[in-house]
């Protein structure tokens, strides 16, 4: 199915291949339990309890919470959880199959999407993983946005982001992006269509158009979960862009990487930092008179880290810069750090709803759709795919949880009349989860 992002509500609907179990999806007629749940209404046996428990986290704490969850409950609660706690891992940390779990992510849906998995594969013999798509298309725009700025300079580039990526020139994705490259630098007009999307930003910095999977973990495959269904949106482009590309030859053109290699978001930002380095390797490889100067830091998923690693790159003379992931990160770094110092700044996995309305001078975008979907989308498959008509949050004490966990909660009371039974943040680290466990699975 496809939605346009711009508006609060569904204006088109086109088929999609395997989005029958979404059948009806918002305002439309009913939607069986598919296989995202236990087919008979799920929830708490006892009575009292949601029918659905959307929980929203990360991968390190997620591993407690759930160990908690199994131990403590009889396991048999449907829940919905975001990409944040897409860790195929997972699974095996917990010693649970986890198959009560249904997922949404952002999914890779690009034009180019084929072959960025390839390559992939190629460099790193083994499947992409979520935010992948988003990684390497963050990083190419930005080497394309300089090479077409023709210098090391963040205005400049910040003025190129939406010449090279929102169309109106050659095309060019992941396979010829070097040509790409070149063509950049030789200042003509290029439209690069990523992987993760066709990469167009809106007037906010965020991408015009995306698309969410419906997933389940699956222990016993290569990638480790399935896609049931995937939902697209569409926007439109727009904001402001320089008029023309100087370009430039015989430079180096110099980008920062500022994600996770450590803390909850390790094991996720590590496949990440692998797809940032696959452009900056194409090029360097190519040799070609334009070459890509990168470091990478290590945000640890914290924000001590993510702005101390943020001040080394700008000290270091990098302009433009690939992270952070998450938005809790993302966000001071954004305001302290890129609008105050003219840096771009592209998170490819930043989705808070804050990031689309920071006054940060046109110089934060991101390749990560917001939560605005988000929430639509997780309140859409709990009450249609799960047949929720009551729901808990369990969300992780931050700016992503809590923006996630509100907008999944008006969603599913305005667009689909479930009832909201509790709303219960947890913080990261901590030894035992069951306490808000019981509140999230209880009644009032």
């Amino acid at each position: 199915m496809r939605y346009d992002i711009e508006r609060r509500d569904v204006l088109k609907g086109v088929g999609t291949a395997g989005i029958a179990g979404l059948a009806g999806c918002i305002g439309g007629g009913g939607a069986g339990n598919g296989d995202g749940g236990n087919g008979d209404g799920g929830g708490d046996k006892s009575g009292g309890g949601p029918d659905v428990i959307n929980v929203i986290g990360y991968p390190q704490s997620g591993i407690q919470l759930f160990r908690d969850y199994y131990k403590n409950t009889d396991g048999n609660h449907k829940i919905i959880v975001p990409d944040g706690l897409l860790d195929t891992e997972l699974p095996k940390q917990v010693s649970n199959d986890m198959q009560n779990i249904t997922g949404t992510a952002p999914a890779a849906s690009g034009p180019n999407k084929k072959a960025f998995t390839e390559m992939y594969k190629d460099q790193y013999g083994s499947a992409p993983g979520v935010f992948t798509s988003h990684s390497y298309d963050a990083v190419a725009v930005l080497i394309l946005a300089n090479a077409a700025a023709g210098a090391n300079d963040g205005t400049k580039i910040r003025d190129q982001m939406r010449r090279v990526a929102n169309g109106g020139g050659q095309k060019y994705g992941p396979e010829n992006f070097v040509e790409a490259v070149k063509a950049a630098a030789r200042g003509e007009d290029i439209n690069y269509q990523g992987a993760s999307s066709v990469v167009d930003f809106n007037d906010k910095g965020d991408p015009a158009s995306a698309a969410y999977d419906v997933w389940k973990f699956a222990p016993d495959t290569e990638d480790g979960y399935k896609t049931i269904d995937t939902i697209d949106f569409e926007g439109s482009a727009g904001g402001k862009m320089a008029d023309s590309s100087p370009g430039g030859k015989n430079r180096e053109v110099k980008v920062g990487i500022l994600l996770p290699e450590t803390g909850d978001l390790g094991s996720v930002g590590s496949q990440m930092i692998q797809a940032a380095k696959i452009p900056v390797k194409q090029v360097n490889d190519a040799g070609i008179d334009v070459t890509v100067d990168s470091q990478v830091e290590d945000t640890q998923t914290t924000k001590q880290a993510s702005m101390s690693g943020a001040n080394a790159l700008v000290s270091a003379g990098y302009p433009a810069i690939c992270g952070p992931a998450s938005s809790g990160n993302n966000i001071p770094v954004s305001k302290q750090v890129y609008a105050k110092q003219s840096v771009v700044g592209c998170s490819p996995s930043s989705t808070a709803l804050t990031v689309t309305n920071l006054k940060d001078n046109d110089f934060v975008f991101r390749t990560a759709p917001s939560d605005l979907l988000q929430g639509k989308v997780m309140a859409q498959v709990a009450a249609e795919r799960l047949s929720g008509k009551t729901a808990s949050t369990l969300y992780v004490n931050n700016s992503y949880g809590q923006q996630l966990s509100d907008k999944f909660s008006s969603a599913f009371t305005d667009k689909h009349g479930g009832e909201i039974m509790n709303k219960v943040s947890f913080n990261k680290g901590e030894s035992s989860y069951t306490s808000v466990i019981n509140k999230a699975a209880g009644s009032k």
